[in-house]
Formats: structure tokens, C-alpha cells, sequence
């Protein structure tokens, strides 16, 4: 008994010290981001007085030599660079603390120089929503993630519309959880495979997977079984999304899109609903997976107005200038498409 209440003890403690610890590490996190502000404003201001352009250059050459023999390595030109680009970035005090309690020095220096300030907002409530590493964003920069976002017919306006409700602490809403198209090239599928291979290699590789469909996601079942009319039926894929709230069914298919995958989805989302679904959960939803999405059938489908969500996947990853190419493409015309239609 003894020796249980020392056990006991001993994790009490080791839980103050690991607080302490992590609390200790976000402080010395918050007071360098500030510093590094202060370092930019205070670098900018001077560079705009004197109003000469290569007065800027030798400045930060000379203040970097001086630092860097006042306080060791760090304050490298380029590092002084970051600062000045860190405060012209978020130039109030405001913006510095929407950031600076959550974000490190790290996750800063990547996202200030996104020019595109929508995605850089983006990514910034991502991080806080998802609690990325530098190299999980990093990971998620390098796939494309707000191209992708964007692509699942989310004009600016409305991913403007979603960051506001992720700032105002509100439910995040399906728009940003599913994306399209998935990369998937992690699973080293050859040219041919069947629909057994991808979800077999998707078990094998779920966690990868997980990280793919982001955060939240747990996993509940493979060829989940349920009984229809003594018919049995199989869910390829189970998962429970915790912010949702709602079960997420995964319906993955070799080929494009076709117009019968709805009936069976919805098929499923009703069996959840009347037999899975526990209080205070929201309706199931539905995500078919597909290697084509077919804009009009799920356009006419009014898929968009129900919780079946259609998305393309990628078993291999194509050249970064490719990929881009392929999603700006693809945004340019479901950006047309929206102001044809008047939305």
C-alpha cells in the first residue's frame, strides 16, 4: 500500500515538474517572439527615417556584427532580416498577440513570408486549431493544403467566412475538415491495384492516413458490417471526428465518380443515424473517395446541399509546378463557374 501511495506521489509531482516545464518553455516562446517584433519595428523605423535604400543594407550588416559579438551566434543579417519581415507582417501590437502565445519563433518565420495574407491566415488558425509541429506545417504547406481547401469550391469569401468562426471559438464547420484532392502517394501503390489493395494499404499506412485527413479523426472500423433487410452491406472505412461530432463513413472507389455511389452512401449515413449514432452527436457524414469526381454529376447530384462529401485522391504525388499548375487551374474555373452562377 505503501508503495502505491509513493507511486502516486511521485506522478503528482512528475506532473507539476512536465507543467512547469512546458509552461517555462511557452513563456521564454512568447518573450522571444516579442523580442524579435521589437528588434523589427525598432530596425524598420529607423531604415524609413533615413529614407536611403542602401542605408538599410549596411545597417543590419554592421548591427549583425555588433550583436553577434555582444551576444554569440543568432543575429545573423538574415535573422535581423526575419525580425524587420516579422513586424511588417503584424505591425500592431494587436497582431503580435494573436500569434505570439500560440505560434513558435519557428511557425512565424515560415508564415510571414506567405504573401498571400488570406493563406497565411489560414495556415495560422490551422496551427492553432491542429496544434502543428513546424514540421507537420511544413508538411502540410509542401502538400498544398490551402490550394486543395480552396479547390473544394471555397472562394475566398467563404474560407474568409470560415476563419472567422474558427477565431470566435465556434464550431469548425465540414469546409475546412475535408479538402480535395487527398495525396495519398504515401501508400506505394503500383499503376494497378484494387479497392481491396487501397484499403488494405491504408490500414497499413493509417497513420499517415490520419494525419492526411487531419486532426481529430479517430479510427473505429474497417469493412464495418450492418444488416439491411437480413442484406448484409460493408462501410469500407469508420471514423469519428471529435470537433464534428459526427461519424465519418468512407466509401473508397477505383475510377470516377458515378452517380449510384450517392444512393449507397446515403444508404449508410441512415443505417448510422437510426443505429450508431449516440445522443448529442451530430448526422453522420460521407466522404467517397474517388481517382475522378465528375463536377457535373455532383453538381446535379446537389451533393454540395447534403452531408456526402465527393473527393479525388492521388496514389502518386506529381511534380510540385505540376500539382500547382493542376490546382490553380482547377480554382480559376471554379471560381468562374460561381460568378457565372451568381454565388
Amino acid at each position: 500500500m505503501k508503495l502505491d501511495k509513493h507511486k502516486q506521489l511521485f506522478m503528482e509531482i512528475s506532473q507539476y515538474i512536465s507543467q512547469a516545464k512546458a509552461d517555462a518553455v511557452s513563456a521564454i516562446n512568447v518573450e522571444l517572439t516579442i523580442l524579435n517584433w521589437k528588434i523589427g519595428q525598432r530596425i524598420k523605423q529607423d531604415i524609413l527615417k533615413e529614407k536611403r535604400g542602401t542605408y538599410g543594407k549596411q545597417l543590419i550588416e554592421k548591427l549583425s556584427l555588433y550583436l553577434t559579438q555582444e551576444y554569440g551566434r543568432g543575429w545573423s543579417s538574415q535573422q535581423l532580416r526575419h525580425c524587420i519581415q516579422f513586424y511588417t507582417i503584424f505591425d500592431t501590437e494587436e497582431k503580435l498577440y494573436t500569434v505570439c502565445r500560440e505560434l513558435t519563433w519557428s511557425h512565424l518565420r515560415a508564415l510571414i513570408y506567405i504573401e498571400d495574407q488570406l493563406k497565411r491566415d489560414f495556415y495560422i488558425e490551422l496551427i492553432k486549431l491542429e496544434k502543428w509541429s513546424i514540421r507537420r506545417f511544413q508538411e502540410r504547406m509542401k502538400s498544398m493544403l490551402y490550394e486543395r481547401t480552396a479547390l473544394s469550391k471555397l472562394p475566398e469569401k467563404t474560407i474568409e467566412e470560415e476563419l472567422k468562426q474558427l477565431r470566435a471559438h465556434k464550431e469548425v464547420s465540414q469546409n475546412i475538415i475535408f479538402k480535395a484532392p487527398y495525396l495519398l502517394d504515401f501508400l506505394g501503390l503500383l499503376d494497378t491495384y484494387s479497392e481491396k489493395d487501397l484499403e488494405t494499404a491504408i490500414l497499413n499506412e493509417l497513420q499517415h492516413f490520419l494525419i492526411e485527413l487531419g486532426a481529430d479523426f479517430a479510427f473505429l472500423a474497417r469493412q464495418k458490417r450492418i444488416v439491411i433487410d437480413q442484406r448484409d452491406y460493408y462501410i469500407d472505412l469508420l471514423f469519428y471526428h471529435r470537433r464534428l461530432k459526427s461519424l465519418v463513413a468512407i466509401d473508397l472507389k477505383i475510377g470516377e465518380f458515378d452517380a449510384a455511389y450517392k444512393g449507397q452512401m446515403e444508404l449508410y449515413l441512415r443505417y448510422l443515424e437510426k443505429y450508431e449514432q449516440l445522443e448529442g452527436e451530430h448526422t453522420p457524414i460521407g466522404l467517397i473517395l474517388c481517382t475522378g469526381k465528375n463536377e457535373e454529376h455532383i453538381e446535379l447530384l446537389q451533393l454540395d446541399k447534403s452531408n456526402i462529401r465527393v473527393a479525388e485522391y492521388l496514389t502518386k504525388l506529381p511534380a510540385t509546378e505540376v500539382l500547382k499548375d493542376r490546382l490553380h487551374r482547377a480554382i480559376a474555373l471554379a471560381k468562374n463557374k460561381i460568378k457565372k452562377n451568381g454565388k
